[in-house]
């Protein structure tokens, strides 16, 4: 493994061998992506089974001490589903007893835009309680979508299902495969460093441009 020289990845390395930290940290992030952080909850997935990766190579990536714990992809990938599973049922229980009046809130309203809701509103008419699910699967709708399924009242069993089965299929898989890929991977990112790091910053620079324009937009309505 050339990368594993890299200073980037030997620093990343040491978290590899605080695992109760990393499981700490994926669930606060879980629940922060929940609730609309601007930072899509797969960067802290692939993340976490990156060092999964590491943790699995004590070879390449030598542990502080001997008998050092370890983040275990079977452990991280169970803790990442529970967070992201609960924070969705959390969602929902918010919209089910809060209703659409949170959408007035002067705080939550920021959070959705028109073009936001309106999507929302037409995926849950079209495909009902299956929306659950496409709103797991999708970045930047998950928040507003899990609190209209709330919202509009559809049944607690349904939405245990369907967004538990999303939940399963679409989170251990991302650290299961990066703990168990992760060479490839990792050299691709030492060969592409440069643009994956340059994408990442516009990708920071989009969000916050996005987020002063939004708010530009609101004080001009309420003026």
């Amino acid at each position: 493994m050339e990368f594993a020289n890299e200073p980037i990845f030997q620093w990343l390395a040491q978290f590899a061998y605080q695992p109760y930290m990393v499981y700490a940290g994926l669930v606060g992030m879980m629940l922060l992506s929940a609730f609309g952080l601007p930072l899509p909850e797969e960067v802290t997935l692939i993340s976490v089974g990156i060092l999964a990766f590491m943790g699995a190579h004590p070879d390449h990536f030598p542990p502080p001490y001997p008998g050092a714990p370890v983040v275990n992809v079977h452990t991280a990938a169970f803790v990442a589903f529970l967070a992201v599973f609960l924070s969705d049922v959390l969602i929902y229980t918010i919209g089910k007893v809060f209703g659409r009046k949170l959408l007035y809130h002067p705080r939550v309203h920021k959070m959705f835009p028109p073009h936001l809701m309106k999507r929302v509103e037409e995926w849950t008419h079209k495909y009902g309680a299956y929306a659950c699910g496409i709103f797991r699967f999708t970045p930047g709708i998950r928040f507003p979508g899990h609190l209209a399924c709330g919202m509009l009242h559809f049944p607690v069993w349904k939405f245990l299902v369907i967004d538990g089965l999303a939940a399963a299929i679409s989170v251990p898989t991302q650290i299961y495969l990066l703990a168990h890929f992760g060479e490839p991977i990792l050299n691709k990112l030492r060969q592409f460093k440069l643009v994956v790091f340059g994408l990442i910053a516009l990708l920071l620079v989009y969000f916050v441009v996005k987020k002063i324009r939004e708010k530009m937009i609101q004080r001009k309505k309420m003026a």
